[in-house]
């Protein structure tokens, strides 16, 4: 098919392709939905014990019971309660009674059972149940999908000579989303059809839709010297985008007038052709077709990594559809000063002696089109996902960065475990043959080091989780980190360095009180939480011993630049204690929307404070 040859059949009236709507969801089968409740359930209990909302009557030996909001439900399970009052349950231990029957963990009736407990609104819960629902069938795909095993993960290809494949492998076999919120694959929106397509545990090649913008509702920003024909030539290839110019000409419209980028083949199907209506009807957007291209979905879910070039960028595309705690749209007000954030960031980064010695780097995201839709401009509040339709970014490839004979992987694979019960992390220390603790200090120096200097020296803060963070490996050892998602998520918390005009809005006030939390919520709460219990569990390192590593990385930092004493004294990593700020209490509040991101501090929520690992290791 020509890419003219979609929109003028539609235009004309022919008939559309015969369409199934019937799919059957062969992954919704009694064993896995099983499997998936009882893990689900398991989650549930250790992560809403963690933030103070369950609480567990102990009955000794290491046996609790939690009884549900009316008496009715009793749960008995086992567990290890480690640092960070962190609940380690083994999902078999869990036995559910109601009324003097017992029944099988069911990760829906668990929500309903404790609803008041948790403090979930009537206007809510429907939508968190969904979002529930959603994750439930998430994971009986992910146990039935075929499984290439953390061995294999580790392993990679024949001596990494397909880092690119390798690299996107890891990224579809992952078996967990982010690991704290409970609901953590929503994606409400996605029918089972585009779930099969689109979801990045699916792994398909998708196809961008590729259309046409006015540029009096549109506009495109790029790093110095990218102009906008010189961006598309690269990405479309010159006789793609000759034809697409010929396109716009044979319908009577100016190529000039125009600027091109890709959408996300369900926001154009769900939303663009309803939402944007007039738009379309009155030729500000024109469907142009889809490109040669083939992608992969990201963790991220709005993100594709571009299989058939993979040197060239990733692309990010608005998706509103719900996804644990945010609709995730793409605001086109952000992307006018994304790549002069990035190419800030990229320039203190790279002039840094200390983050270049550890490797430390950023994925630039290196153009951005944004369409602003006047009617809703005007008649959806800032912030609204009605303002966050219709907006692309290009990032950086990591691809041309490595050396030969390295891999790369997401940071979440840390924490993934396959269906055999065997951590991937464990299988990259096996591969590396170094002990867990020197393993883990080199895993530390290109992760831990960089983020603690640029905290302390710049009091600038990214959101480092595992999806964030691209590790580059060689024989299983991780030698850098990358950085992603800058424009929308990087903050500078004080007046260190100066910011172009551009860029001044990742200026933010946070009280002081907050700022450390940066490390300690995002990196020690969120994370090494779970990869100190998965080390320990699977009797690689105890989690004493991973905590006196971590600690032992931290005293090095420091010493090594004792002009930041004064802020390590303010700041101090080695406080007993430190403020436990809840996920799941923010989307139990507001599924919607959990934080505002003009203001990330003022939306947190606390339960009381968390005894510091590393209080016991100050030097």
């Amino acid at each position: 098919m020509t890419a003219a040859a979609l929109p003028r059949a539609a235009a004309a009236g022919t008939a559309a392709p015969e369409r199934s709507s019937t799919v059957e969801p062969a992954h919704l089968q009694p064993d896995a939905w099983a499997a998936a409740n009882r893990r689900l359930v398991r989650k549930a209990i250790a992560e809403f014990s963690h933030e103070r909302l369950l609480q567990p009557e102990p009955l000794g030996g290491g046996a609790y019971r939690l009884a549900s909001d009316d008496g009715a439900s009793v749960y008995h399970f086992a567990a290890d309660r480690l640092a960070l009052d962190h609940w380690s349950i083994p999902a078999a231990s869990i036995h559910r009674v109601r009324q003097g029957r017992e029944l099988a963990p069911d990760a829906l009736d668990f929500i309903l059972e404790f609803r008041r407990t948790l403090g979930i609104g009537e206007e809510m819960l429907p939508v968190y149940l969904e979002e529930i629902s959603s994750t439930l069938a998430g994971h009986a795909y992910k146990l039935r999908a075929q499984d290439p095993g953390a061995p294999r993960l580790a392993a990679g290809s024949s001596a990494g000579q397909d880092p690119a494949s390798d690299f996107q492998e890891i990224e579809r076999s992952m078996s967990e989303g982010h690991p704290c919120f409970v609901a953590n694959n929503g994606r409400l929106g996605f029918g089972l059809a585009d779930y099969l397509a689109y979801a990045p545990e699916a792994g398909q090649p998708v196809r961008l839709v590729w259309i046409a913008v006015h540029r009096g509702n549109a506009a495109f920003s790029a790093l110095p010297g990218l102009g906008i024909r010189e961006h598309l030539a690269a990405e479309l290839g010159s006789g793609t985008l000759a034809a697409f110019e010929a396109d716009l000409a044979a319908r009577g419209l100016l190529p000039e007038d125009y600027l091109m980028m890709p959408v996300h083949p369900w926001q154009w199907e769900n939303k663009l052709t309803v939402t944007f209506a007039a738009e379309i009807a009155q030729s500000r957007i024109v469907l142009l077709g889809e490109t040669a291209d083939s992608y992969q979905a990201q963790q991220s879910i709005r993100t594709f990594f571009n299989r058939t070039a993979p040197h060239k960028g990733y692309v990010k595309t608005a998706l509103s559809v719900l996804n644990m705690g945010f609709m995730r749209g793409l605001s086109a007000e952000y992307m006018a000063a994304t790549p002069a954030i990035n190419q800030w960031l990229h320039e203190l980064v790279s002039a840094d002696p200390t983050l270049r010695r550890h490797g430390f780097g950023v994925l630039r995201e290196t153009a951005a089109i944004g369409y602003r839709n006047r009617y809703y401009d005007e008649g959806a509040p800032t912030g609204s996902g009605h303002r966050k339709m219709l907006a692309a970014l290009w990032r950086e490839s990591p691809l041309p960065q490595l050396k030969p004979g390295q891999q790369l992987a997401t940071m979440a694979s840390l924490l993934h475990v396959d269906s055999s019960g065997r951590p991937l992390v464990s299988e990259y220390i096996r591969r590396s043959g170094l002990p867990a603790a020197e393993w883990l200090r080199s895993y530390l120096e290109a992760y831990l080091v960089p983020l603690l200097h640029c905290f302390y020296r710049y009091q600038l803060v990214g959101v480092p989780h595992g999806e964030n963070i691209i590790l580059v490996l060689e024989d299983g050892v991780p030698v850098r980190a990358l950085l992603k998602d800058i424009g929308e998520e990087v903050v500078l918390m004080a007046d260190t360095v100066r910011l172009p005009d551009e860029a001044a809005r990742i200026r933010v006030e946070v009280p002081e009180e907050d700022k450390l939390l940066s490390i300690f919520t995002d990196v020690f709460d969120c994370f090494f939480r779970f990869l100190a219990a998965i080390l320990d569990g699977d009797g690689q390192l105890g989690e004493a011993e991973f905590w006196r590593t971590v600690a032992g990385t931290v005293t090095a930092y420091q010493a090594e630049h004792e002009d930041l004493h004064p802020a390590f004294t303010k700041y101090d990593l080695f406080a007993p204690q430190f403020a436990l700020s809840c996920l799941n209490r923010l989307q139990l509040r507001n599924n919607q929307q959990m934080l505002d991101l003009a203001d990330p501090s003022g939306s947190l929520q606390f339960a009381g404070t968390l005894a510091n690992p590393l209080a016991g290791f100050r030097p």
